[in-house]
């Protein structure tokens, strides 16, 4: 099949629903698919390169940054991708279509349907879908919702990356999609064994308002004189917030803060580390959780739809109210009791199963040959 993929944020540009997007592409290409991906331009990224068998065009979306995107700048993305795309719908003649969000990416699929005839398939991530981000888009849907509503039911078929979002999306459109969990190609690691103190817990992720990153610390802060130790893998605009709590608090030389890293470093740092924290107000499916279970991580996240896929309370890990309490007791619990801790971490590994990377690139493939012959 010849697939015409997308997405206003591909590596390096975006976050986990962007890293879900490469993977699925190169996979595709893998199979002998023809793939060419249409995402949001930078000054300081090509315009046009091949990466592992996967073409990407990027026209210059005039975006800042890498990891945040503001509702003008998604605009623009659609206003300077458009020519692209009727571009590679009229001469190159993809078969499909592949759209990774509803708002803005979808919008483009819907005008290559009406313009140039090609079916589609639209996938949602969380903050496409109405109540999955309300803080951030709820301005956003109450000027799109017809248009969202359109893209949904013009897809050829629509699909949600858990099923929180599936749920979230068949309540705003009535239109129920398929379920494809997020997956990662399977990780080799040993069995997990007894940790000795300290208890090392990492955060993965953009620090913003959704990540909610201050009440690690503040929950943090009330276990203070116990053995843990945090690895902060990531950056954004609570950044420098969250480093003043940890001084405030006489945390900062039980933090180590990393930044940005390269998937093979975050690894290295998953392989080494007991405990996911992830204190998110939204979730969709979490890559990084994803990989914490293969890696035999146990995770302690907030008591949200979009973790209810990755954590079965009190197995792998606990669902927690958002409150510093909550929190702070769970890790607590831990640091007292490595039993619990182990069993955790052996149940993370066992669950890993369900998101086999090879499950998730055959629905996909099956999703979109079925749309292909609906042209």
């Amino acid at each position: 099949m010849k697939i015409l993929v997308l997405n206003y944020e591909y590596p390096p540009v975006g976050g986990g629903g962007g890293r879900l997007t490469q993977k699925l592409c190169e996979a595709l290409a893998a199979l002998g698919h023809d793939v060419r991906v249409i995402t949001a331009g930078m000054a300081h990224l090509p315009g046009r390169e091949t990466v592992n068998g996967v073409l990407i065009l990027r026209p210059q979306s005039l975006r800042r940054k890498e990891d945040t995107c503001s509702v003008w700048e998604m605009a623009l993305y659609l206003v300077t991708a458009l020519p692209t795309a009727l571009w590679e719908a009229w001469t190159w003649r993809p078969d499909v279509v592949h759209a990774h969000f509803v708002v803005p990416s979808g919008l483009l699929a819907l005008a290559l349907k009406l313009l140039a005839w090609r079916p589609y398939v639209v996938t949602a991530h969380l903050g496409d879908v109405p109540g999955g981000v309300p803080d951030q888009t709820e301005g956003l849907f109450r000027l799109a919702a017809p248009l969202a509503w359109l893209v949904w039911h013009q897809a050829s078929a629509t699909t949600a990356v858990s099923s929180h979002v599936a749920g979230l999306a068949q309540k705003a459109w009535g239109r129920s999609p398929e379920i494809i969990l997020n997956g990662i190609p399977p990780i080799i690691t040993p069995p997990p064994a007894p940790q000795a103190a300290p208890l090392r817990i990492v955060m993965v992720g953009r620090l913003s308002v959704q990540k909610n990153p201050l009440l690690a610390i503040e929950a943090l802060a009330k276990i203070a004189n116990q053995s843990w130790q945090l690895d902060v893998i990531g950056d954004g605009p609570l950044a420098d917030a969250m480093k003043a709590a940890a001084a405030r608090h006489s945390l900062t030389h039980k933090i180590q803060w990393s930044g940005w890293l390269e998937e093979s470093e975050v690894r290295k740092k998953l392989e080494h580390s007991d405990v996911l924290l992830m204190t998110s107000l939204q979730e969709g499916l979490p890559m990084a959780a994803v990989e914490a279970l293969w890696h035999g991580l146990a995770i302690i996240g907030s008591r949200i739809g979009g973790l209810n896929d990755v954590i079965a309370d009190t197995k792998n890990g606990n669902l927690c109210d958002l409150s510093p309490e909550s929190f702070a007791a769970a890790i607590s619990h831990l640091i007292q009791s490595p039993e619990s801790l182990l069993a955790m971490k052996r149940e993370s590994q066992s669950l890993a199963r369900h998101f086999d990377f090879a499950h998730c690139v055959a629905s996909y493939e099956n999703t979109l040959r079925s749309a292909k012959s609906k042209k």
